[in-house]
């Protein structure tokens, strides 16, 4: 049976270090790197990137959609990619922010199983059709010794328009955000089996943290660090130094390439700057 995936994440951390470089092959990163805008050009960049960085990094998070603009070519890079990537010891955490119901949530889900062409260690999904509706995806998760990673308060510009409306109220009380009914019902999965399997997503630009994570049980993963504006500072100013925050970098780890060392580099300086 394989460990959960709060277990071995626990385990890649303290080893390796928090840090989770995104894969991100868009096109001008493509064209940056002089490499052409197909599936030849993702294989050579996604090559790369996995090469140079899962033998040193925890988490590596490819984004699906950039890899299913090219069809089937492009999944069959990613399944080659997800592949080599865990068995360098890198955790694959499938950026793919799933949401739907029934059948169609269990589907997704899928990508959890062992058994699965692009096996994954960990998921991103989204809440906003009823966080009952992923409970598909945590059966799956909790057969499988799997991960989920919830949006929960994400700091793009005008997430706060559905994250920060509240749900509830009088009279049974003020009523809480979005954002934090979300954070809840995570924290009850990880409270019902204790495995710390399922985490949650907070952007790591925002002004403040404006929800209560005391008790979540799980990682918080927290993009935007580098390009998007984020910091080690406003890292440690959100979340302290809490041990189960994983924070995200992509665009500035990925500019770095298509010089292996100066990816390895590049990952190496955030790792150093994260352990400060």
């Amino acid at each position: 049976m394989t460990a959960p995936f709060g277990q071995r994440l626990a385990d890649a951390v303290a080893a390796r270090g928090p840090l989770c470089v995104g894969i991100d092959p868009h096109v001008p990163l493509l064209a940056r790197w002089g490499l052409p805008d197909s599936p030849a050009g993702l294989a050579r960049f996604t090559d790369t990137v996995v090469d140079a960085l899962a033998g040193t990094v925890a988490v590596l998070k490819p984004q699906l959609a950039f890899y299913e603009r090219h069809g089937s070519r492009g999944l069959a890079v990613l399944e080659d990619a997800v592949a080599r990537a865990r068995a360098a010891g890198a955790l694959v955490l499938l950026d793919a922010k799933r949401g739907d119901i029934g059948s169609t949530m269990d589907a997704y889900a899928d990508v959890l199983r062992p058994d699965h062409p692009m096996a994954a260690d960990a998921l991103t999904v989204s809440p906003y059709l009823g966080t009952g509706a992923l409970q598909p995806a945590v059966d799956t998760a909790r057969a499988h010794g799997g991960g989920l990673f919830v949006l929960a308060r994400t700091s793009n510009p005008d997430a706060g328009t559905l994250q920060h409306a509240l749900v509830g109220g009088p009279p049974s009380g003020p009523g809480r955000s979005v954002a934090q009914v979300v954070v809840d019902t995570v924290r009850g999965w990880n409270a019902d089996d204790g495995s710390g399997s399922f985490g949650v997503v907070v952007g790591a630009t925002l002004p403040e943290l404006d929800v209560d994570l005391a008790g979540l049980g799980g990682p918080v993963l927290a993009p935007g660090l580098g390009a998007q504006g984020g910091s080690v500072a406003d890292l440690r100013r959100l979340f302290g130094r809490d041990t189960a925050v994983v924070p995200t970098v992509s665009r500035d780890v990925l500019a770095a390439g298509p010089d292996p060392a100066g990816l390895r580099d590049a990952a190496a300086r955030w790792a150093a700057a994260l352990a400060g």
